[in-house]
C-alpha cells in the first residue's frame, strides 16, 4: 500500500471517528434533553388538567375522583405513574405505593409540582423521581445542547488528535530512523543499516538507503584496497630503481647495459601504471577521448593477433582466428577497441598454460557484433566472473603480481574504454574450462 493510500485512510479514518463521536454523544444528549422537555411539559399539562378537575369540582372530593384513580390505575400496565397531596399534604389521589389519607412528608412535598388554582397553591403532584424544573424553557434546552455539541467536539477532537498522533509517530519513526542514520554516515560510520518497516514509499527509501550505504561501504573498502595496491605496485619499481641506482652511486654495481635495461623497464612498469591510472580517471570524470568511426571487426582482431603472435609463441601457445562472414562494421574508435583487445589477449596469456590456446572471434548478436576471447586457462570462479573487472582484483588476496603481469588495471580500462563506445562487456566461464571475455558492439550502419 502506498504512503499516499496510507495518508488519505489515515485523514479518513480520524474524520469518521469525530464525526462518529460528535453524532453519537450529541444524539445522545439531545435526546435526553428532548424526552426531559417534554416530560416537563406533560408534568405541566398534568398539573393544569388536576387544576382544572379542582376548580370545577370545588376540592378533591368529588364525583369525578375516582375516574381520575381510574385514570391513573390503567397507565403503563396497571402501575400508578403519580399521586396527589392536597393543600395539607394528605393524599387524596393514592399512588407510588402511598395510600389514599396518608400525610405525606414536607421534603417529599416540596419535590412536588405545585397544584394552583386562582394564584394559590390546592395541592401537589407527586411523581416518582424529580425530574427537572416544572417549567422548561426552549432556550434553555437550546443552551443545553450547544453545550453538549461543544462537549463532543472537544471530546471528538482530543480522540482525533491521540488518533492522529499515533498515526504520524507511525509514519514519522522510518524519517527520524533514516535521518539519525544519514547523520551517523555523514560523519564517517557507512555501515547505518535501518530496519524497512513497510512495502511503501518510505519502505522503498529505507531499502535504497540501505543499498546505498552498502555501496558507500563496499567503495570505501575498494578505495583503500586500491590505495594500497597502487602503493604496493608503485614501490616495486620504484624500490628497484632506487636500490640500483645507489649501487651505481656507490660504485656496487658497475654501469652495464644489463642494468641501464632494468632501469628503463622499470621506468617502463611506472610510465604504464600513471598512464592505466590516468584512463581510469578520465573515464571516470567523463573526459575520456573517443574518435568512433566504421571499422571492420576483423581488422581490430587480426591486429590484436600480430601485436601478441611473438608473445603467444615464447609460451607455445596458439592464437586462432574465427570471423562469421559479413559482418557490418562497428562504429568504434580503433585505437581504444585497440587497447581493448590488447588488454584481453594479454589477461589471456597470463593466465593460459603453455601449449594452450586462445581463440579471437567475431560473430552477429542482437545488439550489433560480438567480439570473444576465449583462452584454455583454468578459468574464474563465480565470484571472480563478478568482480574481475574491478580494480585491482585479485581472485586469490595472498597471491603477488607476477613478474610479467600488468598493473592490476587492463580489465578495468578495457570496461571503462567499452562502455565509452556504447558497447557492453562481460566474463563467463566454469572453474577448469577457461574464460570467456565478450563485448558487444553496436554497428556502424
Amino acid at each position: 500500500m502506498s504512503l499516499t493510500v496510507k495518508l488519505t485512510l489515515a485523514f479518513l479514518l480520524v474524520s469518521l471517528v469525530g464525526i462518529a463521536l460528535v453524532a453519537v454523544f450529541a444524539g445522545a444528549v439531545a435526546a435526553r434533553e428532548f424526552d426531559s422537555f417534554v416530560a416537563a411539559q406533560n408534568r405541566e399539562l398534568l398539573a393544569n388538567q388536576l387544576a382544572d378537575f379542582y376548580e370545577e369540582n370545588g376540592g378533591w372530593r368529588g364525583r369525578e375522583l375516582p375516574e381520575l384513580q381510574q385514570l391513573n390505575q390503567n397507565r403503563r400496565g396497571g402501575h400508578r405513574l403519580f399521586a396527589v397531596a392536597d393543600e395539607r399534604g394528605v393524599v387524596v389521589v393514592p399512588g407510588l405505593n402511598m395510600r389514599m389519607g396518608r400525610v405525606v412528608p414536607p421534603p417529599v412535598v416540596a419535590q412536588g409540582v405545585p397544584i394552583e388554582v386562582n394564584g394559590a397553591q390546592v395541592g401537589t403532584l407527586l411523581l416518582p423521581k424529580p425530574g427537572p424544573r416544572p417549567f422548561v424553557n426552549i432556550n434553555d434546552v437550546s443552551r443545553r445542547i450547544n453545550r453538549a455539541l461543544f462537549l463532543a467536539a472537544l471530546v471528538a477532537g482530543l480522540v482525533a488528535l491521540l488518533l492522529g498522533v499515533l498515526l504520524s509517530r507511525t509514519l514519522t519513526r522510518p524519517l527520524q530512523e533514516i535521518t539519525a542514520a544519514t547523520q551517523k554516515v555523514a560523519a564517517g560510520d557507512l555501515s547505518q543499516q535501518v530496519p524497512v518497516r513497510s512495502r511503501d514509499e518510505l519502505g522503498q527509501l529505507a531499502a535504497s538507503f540501505n543499498q546505498m550505504s552498502q555501496q558507500l561501504t563496499q567503495s570505501r573498502d575498494m578505495r583503500r584496497q586500491m590505495t594500497a595496491d597502487i602503493a604496493h605496485d608503485l614501490r616495486t619499481p620504484l624500490s628497484l630503481i632506487l636500490g640500483h641506482t645507489e649501487a651505481l652511486r656507490d660504485g656496487v654495481l658497475p654501469p652495464s647495459q644489463e642494468t641501464f635495461d632494468v632501469l628503463h623497464d622499470e621506468a617502463k612498469r611506472l610510465d604504464r601504471l600513471v598512464a592505466d591510472l590516468r584512463t581510469l580517471s578520465l573515464a571516470d570524470a567523463g573526459e575520456l577521448s573517443v574518435a568512433a568511426r566504421p571499422v571492420a571487426p576483423q581488422l581490430l582482431l587480426e591486429r590484436a593477433i600480430v601485436t601478441h603472435t611473438p608473445r603467444a609463441e615464447k609460451k607455445h601457445i596458439t592464437l586462432a582466428l574465427e570471423v562469421e562472414p559479413d559482418l557490418p562494421e562497428v562504429l568504434v574508435d580503433p585505437d581504444r577497441m585497440g587497447q581493448v583487445l590488447d588488454n584481453l589477449v594479454e589477461n589471456a596469456l597470463r593466465y593460459t598454460p603453455e601449449n594452450g590456446r586462445i581463440t579471437l572471434s567475431a560473430s552477429r548478436s542482437e545488439y550489433g557484433v560480438r567480439l570473444q576471447v576465449q583462452d584454455t586457462g583454468p578459468g574464474l570462479s563465480p565470484e571472480e566472473a563478478e568482480h574481475v573487472f574491478d580494480r585491482f582484483y585479485r581472485g586469490d588476496k595472498s597471491r603477488q603480481r607476477q613478474a610479467d603481469g600488468g598493473s592490476g588495471l587492463g580489465l578495468a580500462i578495457a570496461r571503462s574504454l567499452v562502455l565509452a563506445q556504447n558497447g557492453r562487456i562481460r566474463a563467463e566461464s566454469h572453474p577448469g574450462e577457461g574464460a570467456t571475455f565478450t563485448v558487444e558492439l553496436p554497428g556502424g550502419g
